[in-house]
């Protein structure tokens, strides 16, 4: 079973991560963010776990934290005024999930020989993964020292919150284009950003060179033939 997913894991990874970033679109924003959100989140980090399955230690740390997510995600289902220790802590292992599989989603696009659907959604993958670690750390900044950034407005009659508001500025700055219509106001909060767009920068200059090169490589061989 888990061969046969295995050759399916960008597709569903990036599925389910387009479902995250873009579910509220096709539904209340409320009921995404309480009810939807979680389970999107719950299915992405399976299928994360898929990701590292040819890595049996590696494989076994994620699925313990797998067990652990779905834990936590039923507690909040339960009690919603669940303790911020615990909020901590949920925050600091996301982080530390979207850490591994991009480390390890652009492992397996560098060792890649040939430029096929998998890199390219991998690429898509890691990049999106990137944005949702910018996300946990821009969250956790707020939830230590509230009001690091500026700009972040509950707008009457609008199904809007700083969860969403931070995504988006998340992306936004890994990105680089910078609306400003969301500040970094505190120290933490500024160098956080630019640590941000900074890896969103290297990130596409780094390996997209890698991809095009090795596409260009391939291409001069299979010509020689």
């Amino acid at each position: 079973m888990i061969e046969k997913l295995y050759s399916w894991r960008f597709e569903l990874f990036l599925s389910t991560q387009l479902s995250i970033l873009f579910g509220s679109l096709f539904m209340p924003s409320t009921w995404f963010e309480n009810w939807m959100m979680p389970i999107f989140l719950l299915l992405n980090i399976a299928f994360g776990v898929l990701l590292v399955a040819k890595k049996k230690k590696l494989f076994r740390f994620m699925l313990v934290f797998l067990m652990i997510s779905v834990v936590m995600a039923v507690m909040g289902f339960v009690n919603s005024g669940i303790e911020n220790r615990v909020d901590y802590f949920k925050l600091g292992l996301y982080f530390l999930f979207y850490a591994i599989v991009t480390i390890e989603i652009i492992k397996q696009v560098w060792k890649a020989k040939i430029v096929g659907k998998n890199v390219i959604l991998g690429v898509i993958s890691g990049y999106i993964s990137l944005g949702l670690l910018a996300f946990f750390l821009c969250i956790s900044i707020e939830i230590i020292s509230p009001n690091s950034f500026s700009g972040i407005v509950i707008i009457p009659g609008v199904n809007t919150d700083t969860t969403e508001q931070l995504m988006y500025y998340s992306y936004v700055t890994l990105m680089t284009i910078g609306y400003g219509d969301i500040l970094p106001v505190t120290p933490i909060a500024q160098k956080a950003s630019v640590f941000i767009g900074l890896i969103g920068q290297f990130y596409l200059v780094i390996i997209t060179a890698v991809v095009v090169g090795k596409y260009i490589q391939h291409n001069n061989i299979n010509a020689k033939y």
